[in-house]
């Protein structure tokens, strides 16, 4: 359970949302059926969105009665939003409370009053067109196979201690049983009287998933060379199937790709020496928890194929790109083929936050100089490629880092305040980051300047080199990166192999 304190100071995304208490009812209904139609989410009410200042929701008893109602007045078809409380104490210092709105990922569309469909995208509710509507309804009737009995399934083939486990995990104090049946559909009752369990249940609690399900597995096949062979000159060096629960998969795969996974060791800027994997661990993190929690589970004739080459790496998984999207929207677009499958895996963080991973699978293929993935659909399998960072790549790095060292200052000087023509692109967001800080009011001193710049130029650059260059100590650029923390940048990555990030508008 989070405190006021980490309430209030979340990061607005896919699935959450602060929201002041003296919101019109007919504002809130977009949000909630934003979320209802995408990955569901929680709105804390109470709080606004524009300061951050705790109102509560104590001392405007009407409003709130009025707000409580919004899913049923104000949503078409009603969603069964969960309503509860939370302690507090609001910033004028009395007693009070905030309203915690939990969003259910709906099989459904949801309009508003004036029969307007928004779906949730990243941090905004954005209003769909016809087409995309459409489209929506389409996606959401594949949704709901997760929901679905599973024929001949009962309360014996589901692993009651790994619903413990889950049910601890998300703070649920009554039995697993009690869990199962009281949250997400996992077991109801038919009409004849009888317990029905849902696939999503078999998925992720089944003591034995693939009795039902034989292909809801992951099999992993590494290829000598960069093309797929086969009959007598069938080059596949391995082949290995991880079956179990989704959870299950997902480790083991992780970790058998971790064995198969090389890293070059080379001269960097500054003479030091660099390590780069041929893919970074994030990105193989990310890619096999989208495969396994976005695959089309009622395409029961393959599994999830992931095929290592020379090259590269391919991942096959059953089904197109779900919802709204698109491979010209993928870095900030997202949907959920299958949420309740999402949300347990957000749980045991493998999910940092919806729609944030392709983009950062992204960033760090940039980042190790090596091509962004591409995206493709044949008949009904999604194959997305991730391009290794190669040996050449590793020499253009080395080449562009020995270019950049020639252009740091020797310790102690400052840097030129002008850049070349080929650096415009660094100068102009070094720009925008000291007219944010003026707007914001903030001192950025000489040295925190030229830390940015040159996090800019070399995300990888280390704090002893930047001690080195601007000429204070260690621990003194500690200190500063410490005061820009969370406002200008961020550490993409562990201390030993991640990068800096320099956070945009």
């Amino acid at each position: 359970m989070k405190t006021i304190e980490e309430i209030r100071n979340g990061k607005e995304g896919q699935t959450f949302d602060l929201k002041s208490i003296q919101i019109d009812p007919k504002a809130l209904a977009i949000p909630i059926v934003a979320m209802a139609n995408a990955d569901g989410g929680m709105l804390a009410i109470g709080i606004s969105d524009k300061t951050r200042k705790i109102e509560g929701v104590n001392q405007h008893t009407a409003k709130l009665n009025e707000l409580l109602r919004v899913p049923f007045d104000f949503c078409n078809p009603s969603i069964p939003v969960a309503c509860r409380y939370m302690d507090c104490t609001d910033d004028e210092g009395n007693p009070n409370r905030i309203l915690l709105m939990d969003i259910p990922a709906s099989q459904f569309l949801h309009t508003n009053q004036a029969d307007e469909a928004y779906i949730r995208v990243g941090d905004k509710s954005r209003k769909l067109t016809f087409e995309e509507r459409m489209q929506l309804m389409y996606d959401k009737g594949e949704r709901s196979y997760e929901d679905t009995a599973v024929y001949g399934a009962t309360i014996d083939d589901i692993d009651m201690d790994a619903v413990a486990e889950y049910a601890k995990l998300v703070g649920y104090g009554k039995s697993p049983l009690e869990y199962l049946r009281e949250n997400n559909g996992f077991v109801t009752t038919n009409k004849k009287g009888e317990e029905d369990v849902s696939v999503a249940c078999i998925l992720l609690f089944g003591k034995n998933p693939q009795k039902f399900f034989p292909r809801s597995r992951t099999r992993f096949i590494r290829y000598e060379g960069v093309d797929e062979k086969v009959g007598a000159e069938m080059n596949v060096i391995k082949d290995v199937i991880f079956e179990g629960t989704i959870l299950n998969q997902v480790r083991k795969t992780i970790e058998f790709i971790e064995t198969q996974v090389r890293e070059h060791t080379f001269l960097g800027q500054h003479g030091q020496f660099v390590t780069r994997r041929d893919y970074p661990e994030f990105v193989i993190q990310e890619m096999v928890v989208n495969a396994c929690c976005h695959r089309a589970h009622n395409i029961k004739g393959t599994e999830i194929q992931i095929k290592m080459f020379d090259d590269r790496l391919v991942f096959e998984s059953p089904g197109k790109l779900p919802g709204q999207v698109k491979p010209s929207n993928i870095r900030n677009t997202h949907f959920s083929r299958n949420p309740k499958i999402a949300a347990f895996l957000k749980a045991y963080h493998y999910v940092k936050e919806f729609g944030e991973g392709m983009d950062r699978i992204c960033r760090e293929q940039e980042a190790n100089g090596a091509q962004a993935p591409s995206f493709r659909t044949d008949d009904f399998i999604l194959k997305i490629t991730i391009p290794k960072v190669t040996e050449n790549v590793i020499e253009n790095v080395t080449e562009n880092e020995v270019s950049r060292t020639e252009k740091l200052p020797e310790k102690g000087k400052k840097l030129p305040e002008k850049l070349s023509d080929s650096e415009s692109k660094l100068t102009e967001k070094l720009e925008k980051l000291l007219e944010r800080a003026k707007s914001k009011g903030d001192r950025l001193t000489e040295n925190r300047i030229t830390i940015l710049r040159l996090m800019i130029e070399d995300p990888y650059v280390s704090k002893s080199t930047l001690a080195e260059v601007i000429g204070i100590s260690y621990t003194a650029v500690g200190n500063n990166i410490k005061a820009m923390r969370g406002k200008y940048l961020r550490r993409v990555g562990p201390d030993k192999g991640g990068f800096w990030e320099i956070i945009e508008e």
